[in-house]
């Protein structure tokens, strides 16, 4: 499988396991809170990136107040954002430097390899993060296993 190929899959089952998070808070009585604040924050961090992808300058914060209909409205952007980003690439693409600043303002240059890496690890954690707190809530959190979604065929 090439990188893109590869990154399209795994952009994929990101996007479908954001919707499921998001599913899942939707259908509990759970206050939300943090897990709510980490939603927001994996959808907004993931504009991030994309935005520093494209030279734009930051368009989000990096941990907005959104509510789950907000959080879901933009995981469905930023999902279309990505696509349309690996439709226009080639493999030697990902290892062209791209500078960026922090939102501490810290100067860095990494490659595209490297972000698009960062940025499915990164939600994979705070979805993490999400189903503990709702499994200390008493809540069912979504399950969003990678393995799951290919097994099942949600994951293309």
């Amino acid at each position: 499988m090439d990188q893109i190929a590869h990154f399209h899959r795994l952009f994929n089952y990101d996007l479908w396991a954001n919707r499921e998070v998001i599913r899942a808070m939707g259908e509990s009585d759970h206050p939300q809170g943090k897990a709510l604040q980490l939603m927001a924050h994996i959808s907004a961090a993931e504009r991030l990136w994309w935005d520093r992808l494209q030279s734009n300058p930051q368009s989000v914060a990096v941990w907005p107040d959104w509510t789950l209909r907000e959080c879901e409205g933009r995981v469905n952007e930023v999902g279309r954002l990505w696509t349309e980003y690996l439709t226009h690439k080639l493999d030697s693409d990902f290892a062209r430097p791209v500078s960026y600043v922090n939102s501490k303002g810290e100067a860095f240059s990494s490659t595209p390899y490297d972000i698009l890496i960062h940025v499915i690890t990164h939600s994979a954690h705070h979805r993490g993060q999400i189903a503990a707190n709702m499994r200390a809530a008493g809540f069912t959190p979504a399950y969003t296993d990678y393995i799951h979604g290919v097994r099942q065929g949600l994951v293309e």
